[in-house]
């Protein structure tokens, strides 16, 4: 299996809906895609369709000790996703906890579950650091980075850069990081400086621009995915561009 980390050093930037889409992107560019909503915000569902009433996740099933095999749910597209899970304030913290004790928990978890080599596994993690985003970080092959065209988003790379220095770089299956820029509205003139400059400082790990797309919410509220929602809007096509040059950097498996 191949692990993507989608991690954002701050909230608000669309993040969930990337990796949502992004996994829909991928699942239908051939690959066989398993989501894996690490985020206690457990909101990752609502953009996979799933039933919001229903209360099963990695979090309870770890506590439980359930085999995660048996909470892997399908979305409508085929995408497998695996919830974060409803959980009370005290089982959260003692979920935490037991994150902290047991750093290999996800890869022993994911290893578990007979994947094969091909199939990808795409993760969703809390902005900002984390215990959450530890685990993803340390697990990846490939980290996306979500960002907006905006200074405020761009004042926060380095550290997301530190992060991933400290748990990806060196560290044996991983391959690169990359970014996406999400929301771009073209006709502001700020939005298209920032993305000049990120383009330019970043040149070939900037694998997608989203642009804002009034179809993105609307999808959302018909609990679908915006490729299944609008094949032919915008945002659809650059999703779908950007999972292409995902899948061609993890089958090229060499850092840019």
């Amino acid at each position: 299996m191949k692990i993507v980390a989608v991690v954002s050093a701050k909230g608000g930037v669309g993040k969930t809906t990337v990796t949502a889409n992004l996994s829909t992107a991928l699942k239908y560019g051939g690959h066989r895609v398993l989501t894996v909503d690490l985020d206690p915000q457990n909101a990752l569902r609502f953009h996979l369709g799933l039933d919001p009433n229903d209360i099963v996740g990695t979090s309870r099933a770890t506590l439980a000790g359930q085999d995660w095999s048996e909470i892997v749910t399908t979305t409508a597209s085929g995408v497998y996703t695996l919830p974060y899970g409803m959980v009370n304030e005290a089982d959260r913290q003692s979920f935490e906890q037991y994150l902290e004790a047991n750093p290999d928990w996800l890869v022993r978890n994911l290893s578990g579950l007979g994947l094969a080599e091909n199939d990808l596994v795409v993760l969703d993690t809390p902005p900002g650091p984390s215990i959450y985003m530890r685990q993803a970080l340390s697990s990846a092959n490939l980290v996306v980075i979500v960002t907006l065209p905006d200074a405020a988003s761009y004042a926060t790379m380095p550290m997301m850069e530190n992060l991933v220095q400290t748990y990806c770089v060196g560290r044996p299956g991983f391959i690169d990081y990359t970014y996406v820029i999400n929301q771009l509205d073209s006709a502001k003139q700020l939005a298209k400086d920032v993305t000049q400059v990120m383009r330019v400082n970043f040149k070939e790990r900037v694998v997608g621009l989203v642009h804002q797309d009034e179809s993105v919410s609307e999808a959302l509220a018909y609990d679908k995915s915006v490729l299944d929602y609008d094949s032919q809007c915008q945002a659809t096509q650059d999703f779908v561009a950007c999972a292409h040059v995902i899948s061609e950097r993890l089958q090229a498996g060499s850092p840019l």
